[in-house]
């Protein structure tokens, strides 16, 4: 079975405030290409590692014109949802989004904890189970449930949208090494999340993989330099090839990023996107919306003068 994965391809219907190409336009691009490889590498089976969308309310008509596209693949999709797909970080709210559209008419697959999907080809049976993003995952790996490998499975793919990582990171910042989760019963663990990606790993025979962000959303130094990629595998009873293809419509960093930002307009972004967590966390109980704002602000590290706008506003909503 030929498999090609991608993720976080965060589709959107504006500009990214540092981007000076069209956004829209050049993952359209992505998308097309993503098309012509699986043509040319006769692939059976999409996987989506989460993030499909930038939010889980994208404009329909956006959501229309790539579902045109996802439409002319013509090949099983599957994924998982990712925190950008989902509102409150709620994996169970993924049916009031854009993705959980999608999945209703059938253009994708949506995997969810307890529902894995098995694939049988002759002698080879592939199971493909999924960790969606989920509030504070990478703080509970300890207790956190993994899926678990069925009878008579040959290979065992676990799709996961945490901030899995090769090597240590921020100590403040929640993260999950490979290390930590190496005794996963699975073959490979195919994750999204962390956008940088790194590669293709191994540990105690199994593989760890995350080609990062099909899109390019700020203009960090890791990004200018990274080009987006998605990985193929070919699967068979006795044999598993894995290889990172460089997508050739994907610029270099410096001829799609700005060089010099507007931060009045990263300022108003930074307010969408805390207007959009309040909103998101809105189906939260016993909270009341101070209790909300000013824990989204904690946990997600927000200027206090964005919490200060933030509180203005609904104060002014509240009025009306």
């Amino acid at each position: 079975m030929k498999f090609l994965f991608f993720t976080d391809s965060h589709i959107r219907a504006t500009n990214p405030v540092s981007r000076k190409d069209d956004y829209v336009e050049a993952l359209k691009l992505k998308f097309n290409e993503i098309g012509e490889i699986l043509n040319s590498y006769n692939i059976d089976y999409i996987l989506h590692g989460g993030d499909l969308f930038d939010r889980p309310d994208v404009p329909v008509r956006t959501v229309g014109e790539f579902a045109n596209i996802i439409r002319k693949f013509n090949t099983p999709f599957f994924i998982i949802s990712g925190n950008h797909d989902i509102y409150g970080h709620n994996p169970k709210t993924v049916e009031r989004s854009m993705l959980g559209l999608l999945n209703q008419i059938g253009f994708v697959s949506l995997i969810d904890f307890d529902n894995p999907i098995v694939l049988e080809e002759e002698n080879l049976r592939i199971q493909i189970s999924g960790i969606p993003y989920i509030y504070d995952i990478d703080s509970q790996f300890e207790k956190y449930y993994f899926p678990k490998r069925l009878e008579n499975i040959d290979y065992h793919i676990v799709m996961i949208h945490s901030f899995l990582i090769d090597k240590p990171f921020i100590d403040s910042i929640s993260h999950t090494l490979i290390d930590e989760i190496q005794n996963i019963d699975a073959d490979i663990v195919l994750s999204g999340h962390y956008h940088t990606g790194f590669g293709v790993k191994r540990f105690n025979e199994k593989y760890f993989i995350n080609p990062g962000s099909l899109a390019r959303t700020n203009n960090s130094l890791q990004e200018l330099k990274r080009i987006p990629e998605v990985i193929f595998l070919d699967i068979t009873e006795n044999e598993l090839i894995v290889e990172e293809v460089k997508l050739k419509s994907a610029k270099k960093g410096s001829e799609i990023f700005n060089k010099n930002e507007d931060y009045s307009k990263i300022r108003n972004e930074q307010i969408e996107n805390f207007k959009q967590l309040i909103r998101s966390s809105s189906n939260l109980e016993n909270y009341n919306t101070l209790e909300i704002l000013k824990e989204i602000s904690k946990k997600q590290n927000i200027p206090k003068r964005i919490l200060d706008d933030a509180i203005r506003r609904i104060g002014e909503v509240d009025e009306r």
